[in-house]
């Protein structure tokens, strides 16, 4: 964004994001469309601190993105409600795959 620029971590799982940063938490959801999807995610201040990418007193917004998706990566733009004059971009790069529910086994000798 031309405000700045800034890193967090999410988790999309069945079709509810989770996550934050430093400063913020996320909270929201997600619809896919085979690579195309969309998502409503709500960011909240925890703890005091730089700035959002929206500027100075702009924590807690509402965000609508749009974007499309590989199976390693994902970009997006949208808008938040309390910004609408700032464009909004993401790009998103996967870590990890949802862990085993299945705890390893121990070998026997």
């Amino acid at each position: 964004m031309m405000q700045g620029e800034g890193t967090g971590v999410i988790e999309l799982n069945d079709g509810k994001v989770t996550g934050g940063d430093g400063g913020l938490t996320y909270t929201g959801s997600y619809v896919v469309d085979g690579d195309n999807f969309t998502a409503f995610i709500a960011t909240e201040r925890h703890t005091p601190g730089q700035p959002s990418v929206f500027g100075l007193g702009i924590d807690d917004v509402n965000l609508t993105l749009t974007g499309n998706s590989t199976p390693t990566t994902a970009s997006c733009t949208g808008t938040a409600k309390q910004a609408p004059g700032l464009a909004f971009e993401a790009v998103l790069v996967r870590m990890a795959d949802e862990p085993s529910n299945s705890a390893p086994q121990a070998s026997r000798r």
